[in-house]
C-alpha cells in the first residue's frame, strides 16, 4: 500500500500536482508511460493566462522560474481573410496577461522542480480496479501493481482512471487539424513568415482555418482545420507526405499563396490530429480515494485553455490536500466541487460553435479573438 499521493500521467496538470504537494511537504509519485522526458515532442506554445496558469504557477512557487521562459512578443495577433487582406494586427505590448512559452519547456521547468525519482518513466497503466474502502490497485503493462489509497487520474483524454468513476468516453467532435512545421522560415520561407509576423496568426472561412504560432527562433507550427467526418481523413494516405499534403492543399483553393504555404511548404510530414471531448459537464458522483484532473476529467475542443485548467486543477487539489491532510475524501470533495463548474465553463465557451455546425467564418472569429486577446477587440 502506498502512503503517497499516486498521480497518473506526468503532463502539466500531473506534475503541478506533485510540485505543490511537494512545497506542502506531501509525497506523491508520478507513473507516466513514456520512456523518459524526451520520448517524444512537446507540443507549441502556450499562453499561460492570470486567471488560472500563472496561479497555478504561483502555488508550485515557480512564478520567477517561469518569468525566464516567456517569449516576447508572442502575444502579436494577426487576422487575415482567406485572400491576404489583413482584418486585424495587433503589437505585443506587454498588457496581454496571456504570455506565451514553449509547452516542452514548461514541462521540464516543472520536472527539474521535483525530487530525484518523482516521476517513475515507462510506467504504463493497463487496468485500474477498486479494492474497496477507498483503495485501487493499479496494474502497469510490465505485470507490475501497485495498491493506493490516493488515486489521481492525470493521463489524458484516453484515461485509464477514468472508468473508476464515469462511463463517459470522448467523441469526435466533426473536426481534425493538420499539423506542420516550418523551420528558419525568416530565409526558407519568407513569405510565410512576414504574414505570420511575430505572434499568431489566423484565418477563417467556414469549416476551414489556419493558425500558426512563431515559436522560439524562426519556427513556424501551423494547425490547418477541417470540419470533416472521420472517414474523410480515413481516406487520405499520411504515410505518404506528399500526397497527404497535396489533397489537404485542395481544400484551399483560391486562398492567398503566403497562407498556404502553411501546408505546401512544410518541413516535416503533416500530422493528423482528431480533435476529441467529453460530454460538457462531465461530472461524477463521489469515489473514495480517487479524482481526475485535466483532459481525464473534462476534455474539450481546443480553446486555449486546456493547459491552463489542467495546471490549475492540479494546484487546486495539491491545496486541498495539503489544507486537509487527515482527510483525503474531504479534500478530494471540494477539488471536484470546484471543478466541475471550471471545467464546464471552460468547455461551453465553443459550445455554439463545434466543428458539426461550423456557423459563419465571421460569427467565430468574433469569438476566437474575444477568447484569444480579450474583449473589445474584434474587428
Amino acid at each position: 500500500m502506498t502512503t503517497d499521493v499516486t498521480i497518473i500521467g506526468a503532463g502539466l496538470g500531473g506534475l503541478t500536482l506533485a510540485r505543490v504537494l511537494h512545497v506542502h511537504g506531501i509525497p506523491a509519485t508520478v507513473y507516466e508511460a513514456e520512456a523518459s522526458p524526451a520520448a517524444r515532442p512537446q507540443g507549441g506554445l502556450l499562453d499561460i493566462h492570470d486567471h488560472n496558469g500563472r496561479l497555478a504557477l504561483e502555488a508550485a512557487g515557480l512564478t520567477d522560474e517561469f518569468r525566464g521562459l516567456i517569449l516576447e512578443g508572442r502575444q502579436a495577433m494577426r487576422v487575415l481573410d482567406p485572400d491576404g487582406t489583413v482584418l486585424f494586427d495587433k503589437a505585443d505590448d506587454g498588457t496581454g496577461g496571456r504570455p506565451e512559452v514553449q509547452r516542452g519547456e514548461l514541462r521540464q521547468l516543472l520536472l527539474g522542480s521535483l525530487p530525484a525519482g518523482t516521476v517513475r518513466w515507462g510506467h504504463k497503466v493497463s487496468g485500474v480496479r477498486s479494492l474497496g474502502e477507498g483503495r485501487h490497485e493499479v496494474t502497469f503493462a510490465d505485470g507490475g501493481t501497485l495498491v493506493t489509497g490516493a488515486l489521481v487520474g492525470a493521463d489524458g483524454a484516453w484515461s485509464r482512471v477514468r472508468p473508476l468513476l464515469s462511463s463517459a468516453t470522448p467523441r469526435y467532435t466533426g473536426k481534425s487539424v493538420v499539423e506542420t512545421y516550418l523551420f528558419d522560415a525568416d530565409v526558407r520561407h519568407p513569405a510565410a513568415a512576414k504574414t505570420v509576423g511575430g505572434g499568431a496568426l489566423i484565418a477563417l472561412a467556414p469549416g476551414r482555418e489556419l493558425f500558426a504560432h512563431r515559436e522560439r527562433g524562426d519556427t513556424l507550427h501551423a494547425y490547418v482545420g477541417l470540419v470533416e467526418p472521420r472517414e474523410w481523413f480515413a481516406a487520405i494516405d499520411f504515410t505518404d507526405a506528399a500526397l497527404a499534403t497535396a489533397r489537404i492543399a485542395r481544400e484551399f483553393d483560391g486562398w492567398a499563396p503566403e497562407l498556404t504555404a502553411l501546408l505546401t511548404e512544410c518541413d516535416l510530414a503533416p500530422v493528423l490530429r482528431p480533435l476529441y471531448a467529453l460530454p460538457t459537464g462531465h461530472r461524477w458522483d463521489r469515489v473514495p480515494g480517487v479524482t481526475l484532473l485535466g483532459d481525464a476529467a473534462h476534455l474539450s475542443i481546443p480553446n486555449g485553455e486546456g493547459a491552463n485548467l489542467a495546471m490549475l486543477d492540479g494546484a487546486e487539489l495539491g491545496k486541498a490536500l495539503a489544507a486537509h491532510p487527515d482527510d483525503i475524501e474531504a479534500a478530494l470533495t471540494a477539488h471536484e466541487r470546484a471543478m466541475f463548474p471550471r471545467g464546464a465553463e471552460a468547455a461551453a465557451l465553443f459550445a455554439d460553435t463545434e466543428a458539426d455546425e461550423p456557423g459563419s467564418g465571421g460569427d467565430r472569429l468574433g469569438e476566437l479573438l474575444t477568447l484569444l486577446t480579450g474583449p473589445g477587440e474584434t474587428p
